[in-house]
C-alpha cells in the first residue's frame, strides 16, 4: 500500500535531481522495489552517504521496498564517477569486514525485520564471484557499445582531462558491471528502480539501457542532488577529515559539533534533507530562528535529530554536556565522566604541555605546574595573583591556594589535567 508520494517528498525537501519519465506515475500506483548502492571501501559510512540513506528511508516510509546494495565486487574495481584518480582496490576479507560495519549502520535507519516492504541487503559479490570473465563479456559486454560508454560524462572527464594516466580498463568497465547489477536485481528480485546521487546518473541509465537491450524490459532511474555547502566547500569534511557514522572514528561530540556549526543557509537545507521533520515543523523552526539567529535554533534541532538517529539519546546528551564543559558551564563531575575520545575532541587545538608521571607521584605544587612545568604564567608571582583572584581552575574546580598539591589522583582518564586561566583560556597537561 502506497503511504505517500515519494517523489513529491524528495521534491519539497530539495533532494530530487533527475528522474526518468513515468517513474513517478509507477511509484504512485503500486509498491515498488528500488535500490541504492553503497561503496564498501571502509567499515563505516560517513555523512556523505547520509542523503542516500535518507532517500531509502523515505522510500520505505512511502510504502516501497528498499534494497541496499553493498558493492563487494565493484569495491574490487573502483567507480570513476566524480573522481580524478583510480582508487585502491580491496581484498575479500577487508570487504567483508567493511560490509558488516555498513549493515549495522543501516539497521539504525531501515526496517529489515518485518512487513511486505522490509529492507534487504544484497552484495553484488554473490553473483559475480563465480562469473567468469568470458561469460561476462559474452552475456553482458555485447549489449552495450563502446560508443555508448564513452559518451558518459564520468568517462569523458577522465579521458579528456589533465590526468595523463587516463583511465584503466578496470574503471572503464565499472559502468557495465553496475549496469549488470541492475539487470540481475531486476531479473531475480523484481527491482524496477535504481537511485543514487546525481553523479551516478550515467551508471544508472546504463543499467536501464542494458535491461532494455538484453531482455526488452523496462526499468527506471532517479537521482538526488549532491550535497554541497553554501560557501562552495565540500560537504562532510572537517579539518580532521571525514565525519564518520562510527563513533570510534568520529566521536558523538565531534559529530554533534559538525551539525551545530553549519551556517544558517546550510542549516535550512540540511534540516530538510537529513531529518524526518515535516514541512510545517521546519517552517516553524525557521520562523523562530529568524527572530533570534544567535540562539542557533535550526542548527540545534538539526544536530539533535541527526545525532540521536545515528548514535542514541545518551550519546547526544553526553555531547551536550561536553559542549558545556568547553564553554565554561560544565561541572567537574561531568568532566570526570567523559571518555578519552570525547575529552580530546572537546579540547582539540588547545595549548598542550607534557609532564612525566613520576613528578606527580609525590605531589607537585600548583604554582610549579603553572610556571615551571608549563608556561601558562610567566612567573610565580603572576600565578599567585591569579589564584588569589579565583581565576585559575584545575579540572573545573577553582583553585584557592598556590601551594595546593597536585597528584595522580586528580588525573582525568588516568592521563590528563585540564587547567583554565579565566573563563576562556584552556590548557591541557598530558601526563605519561
Amino acid at each position: 500500500m502506497i503511504e505517500k508520494n515519494f517523489v513529491e517528498e524528495l521534491r519539497w525537501r530539495g533532494m530530487l535531481h533527475d528522474i526518468m519519465p513515468e517513474t513517478e506515475e509507477m511509484l504512485n500506483k503500486e509498491m515498488t522495489s528500488g535500490y541504492i548502492g553503497f561503496d564498501p571501501t571502509a567499515d563505516s559510512l560517513h555523512v556523505g552517504s547520509l542523503a542516500q540513506i535518507m532517500t531509502l528511508l523515505h522510500f520505505q516510509q512511502a510504502g516501497h521496498k528498499p534494497y541496499a546494495l553493498v558493492g563487494g565486487a565493484t569495491g574490487m574495481v573502483g567507480d570513476p564517477s566524480g573522481k580524478s584518480q583510480e582508487r585502491n582496490l580491496l581484498d575479500e576479507d577487508t570487504l567483508n569486514k567493511n560490509i558488516e560495519g555498513i549493515k549495522n549502520q543501516l539497521l539504525k535507519f531501515l526496517n529489515f525485520s518485518d512487513g511486505n516492504n522490509k529492507a534487504e541487503l544484497v552484495n553484488n559479490y554473490d553473483w559475480f564471484k563465480n562469473y567468469s570473465f568470458l561469460e561476462f563479456i559474452r552475456d553482458a559486454g555485447k549489449h552495450i557499445t563502446v560508443n555508448y560508454m564513452m559518451a558518459k560524462d564520468s568517462v569523458k572527464k577522465r579521458i579528456s582531462g589533465d590526468d595523463r594516466e587516463g583511465m584503466s580498463y578496470t574503471e572503464f568497465s565499472y559502468q557495465l558491471i553496475q549496469g549488470y547489477d541492475f539487470y540481475y536485481l531486476w531479473k531475480h528480485n523484481n527491482i524496477l528502480l535504481q537511485m543514487g546521487g546525481s553523479d551516478q546518473w550515467g551508471n544508472i541509465t546504463t543499467g536501464t539501457e542494458f535491461i532494455r537491450r538484453k531482455d526488452g524490459g523496462k526499468a527506471f532511474a532517479l537521482t538526488t542532488q549532491l550535497i554541497k555547502k553554501s560557501d562552495g566547500t565540500k560537504f562532510g569534511k572537517s579539518e580532521g577529515g571525514n565525519i564518520w557514522l562510527d563513533k570510534t572514528k568520529t566521536s558523538p561530540y565531534a559529530f554533534y559539533q559538525f551539525w551545530l556549526n553549519t551556517s544558517d543557509e546550510d542549516a535550512k537545507s540540511y534540516i530538510r534533507i537529513f531529518t524526518l521533520m515535516d514541512k510545517t515543523t521546519i517552517e516553524g523552526l525557521e520562523e523562530e530562528h529568524a527572530k533570534a539567529p544567535h540562539l542557533r535554533i535550526l542548527q540545534k534541532a538539526l544536530a539533535k535529530e541527526v545525532s540521536i538517529r545515528v548514535h542514541n539519546e545518551e550519546d547526544y546528551n553526553a555531547a551536550i554536556e561536553a559542549s558545556e564543559i568547553l564553554f565554561g558551564k560544565g561541572t567537574a563531575e561531568a568532566l570526570a565522566k567523559i571518555d578519552e575520545a570525547t575529552f580530546l575532541a572537546v579540547f582539540e587545538g588547545v595549548p598542550t604541555f607534557n609532564l612525566d608521571k613520576k613528578i606527580l607521584a609525590e605531589g607537585l605544587q600548583l604554582e610549579d605546574l603553572l610556571v615551571v612545568h608549563s608556561n601558562i604564567f610567566p612567573s610565580k608571582g603572576e600565578a599567585r595573583k591569579n589564584i588569589i583572584a579565583g581565576a585559575v581552575s584545575l579540572n573545573k574546580n577553582k583553585m584557592m591556594s598556590n601551594t595546593e598539591m597536585i597528584t595522580t589522583a586528580q588525573l582525568i582518564n588516568s592521563k590528563y589535567l585540564l587547567l583554565q586561566k579565566g573563563k576562556k583560556n584552556n590548557f591541557l597537561v598530558v601526563v605519561e
